[in-house]
């Protein structure tokens, strides 16, 4: 009954480091890039994007093509940050804790 009562506490215990992990990928802000820093987009730790700044070389008419690209590269670029930084920040809390390979936390 004494390890019953320990795991409980242990799952408690887990249960508000991922409320706080949670709160703090929230608060995550990162940068994607692309054409050389031309294009700037910045989300946030749920993928949502929060700005995006383009340099005022590129705005010519016949060149929004190129333009819609760098802007959807910088945007993968940060998404691919946040999922990074989501992932390392899931394994620090995870470290030594028996999970499945393969479960994707937090849910």
């Amino acid at each position: 009954m004494r390890d019953l009562m320990g795991m409980m506490g242990k799952v408690k215990e887990m249960q508000e480091k991922m409320a706080g992990l949670q709160e703090e990928i929230e608060q995550l802000e990162l940068e994607g890039t692309s054409g050389g820093g031309l294009v700037t987009v910045k989300l946030n730790g749920k993928g949502n994007m929060l700005s995006m700044s383009v340099d005022p070389s590129l705005i010519k008419e016949d060149e929004a093509e190129i333009l819609e690209d760098l802007i959807v590269a910088a945007h993968n670029d940060a998404k691919s940050k946040v999922e990074a930084a989501v992932q390392a920040k899931t394994q620090e809390l995870t470290a030594g804790l028996p999970i499945p390979p393969g479960m994707k936390l937090p849910f």
